[in-house]
């Protein structure tokens, strides 16, 4: 089934059930696959773009939630919160820092790095390779953590 399948059945649950923070995230990312289908470029939207666009939508929550946790703005950071727990499901499994310790250490033997120099090389491979299953920062930090212990 594909996303926009998938958005509508969810989208006429969360209605009948009332689920504001459902309908705002499910209408959150018709309008960026809308957005995506009229940019003018051209292009198809595949899995890969769908996870990218959703992981961006989750990414921006992420920052907001930051920023009101901050101001001390409980209201405001609860609405981000249930807005990213719905988008999570749209996103293939995450991976726990457990899984992806040995996935990147396969990554840094294949490219034979050795210390931070090599981070944007293996940055690159990881972020492809693990597209939609781990957030950037986790990976980022691992990554880290391994080149330098290492």
């Amino acid at each position: 089934m594909s996303l926009e399948a998938k958005l509508m059945g969810d989208l006429k649950t969360a209605m009948k059930a009332k689920d504001q923070a459902a309908l705002r995230s499910i209408r959150a990312i018709k309008a960026a696959i809308l957005l995506a289908k009229t940019d003018g470029s051209g292009t198809e939207l595949d899995e890969a773009g769908e996870i990218k666009m959703i992981q961006k939508l989750i990414k921006s929550r992420q920052d907001s939630l930051d920023i009101y946790n901050k101001q001390g703005r409980a209201d405001l950071a609860k609405v981000e919160e249930e807005e990213i727990a719905v988008l999570q499901n749209y996103l293939p499994k995450q991976l726990s820092e457990e899984e992806l310790m040995p996935l990147l250490k396969g990554i840094i033997t294949e490219t034979n790095a050795t210390s931070m120099k090599d981070m944007g090389k293996v940055m690159g491979i990881a972020t492809k390779q693990l597209a939609g299953q781990a957030d950037g920062k986790t990976v980022s930090s691992i990554i880290k953590q391994l080149l330098t212990s290492g």
